[in-house]
């Protein structure tokens, strides 16, 4: 079971926190290092493969709520994957990471959202394919539908980034965040006497299995 996001207030009580742990799940070398540091920092990084784990963090002050997401980058070498769920036991999000320009890691990223579906249940936590290095489109492997159709079948969010030239990065996270401030607003609802949340979010930046420009 994933753990309930914290929630904190300010003073006037109107604006809450909410702190969601996030995991980058995918091969190695698909750039999932290079994706937290390029969203975190704003600068891009060649980085030599993960070591267990590295963790970032970025606050989100939105209109309605403030957003921590605390970012685990997980180590894709297959040494790692046995350690792996460690990483990602009560994550509220998980981004599957694959390279456009190589097919096998595709394949990988749908054996971690296996590993997801044994951890979690259904709307359990949010789930995003990323399709990375759109920098090197002119070497693709997988075309966007195949990625569009394989995230529309599994009811995830999708998005196709590059690390590199910044393309999609702040959006696929922005697009999470918004995610799962709606289903913050669905439990507030049917927690609400009245059927209905005091709180109106705005609609999400990227919707499931359609998040081309």
């Amino acid at each position: 079971m994933a753990q309930k996001a914290t929630l904190g207030t300010s003073l006037e009580g109107v604006h809450p926190t909410y702190i969601y742990k996030v995991v980058l799940l995918g091969n190695t070398s698909v750039g999932k290092s290079s994706l937290a540091y390029r969203y975190v920092k704003n600068d891009f990084k060649e980085s030599l493969p993960t070591v267990g784990c590295s963790f970032f963090t970025q606050t989100l002050n939105l209109e309605v709520a403030t957003v921590k997401l605390e970012i685990w980058d997980t180590a894709g070498q297959e040494k790692y994957h046995s350690v792996c769920h460690l990483y990602y036991r009560g994550a509220h999000a998980a981004l599957l990471v694959y390279d456009i320009s190589n097919k096998e890691t595709l394949n990988r990223a749908k054996l971690w959202l296996r590993d997801l579906e044994k951890e979690f249940l259904p709307d359990e936590i949010v789930i995003a394919l990323v399709g990375n290095k759109m920098d090197l489109v002119a070497e693709r492997e997988v075309t966007t539908k195949e990625g569009e159709e394989f995230a529309r079948t599994k009811s995830l969010l999708f998005m196709e980034t590059s690390a590199k030239s910044n393309h999609q990065v702040n959006d696929i996270f922005m697009a999470i965040a918004q995610e799962l401030l709606q289903r913050e607003q669905k439990k507030a609802s049917a927690q609400s006497p009245h059927g209905r949340s005091t709180v109106s979010l705005g609609e999400s930046v990227a919707r499931r299995g359609c998040c081309q420009p």
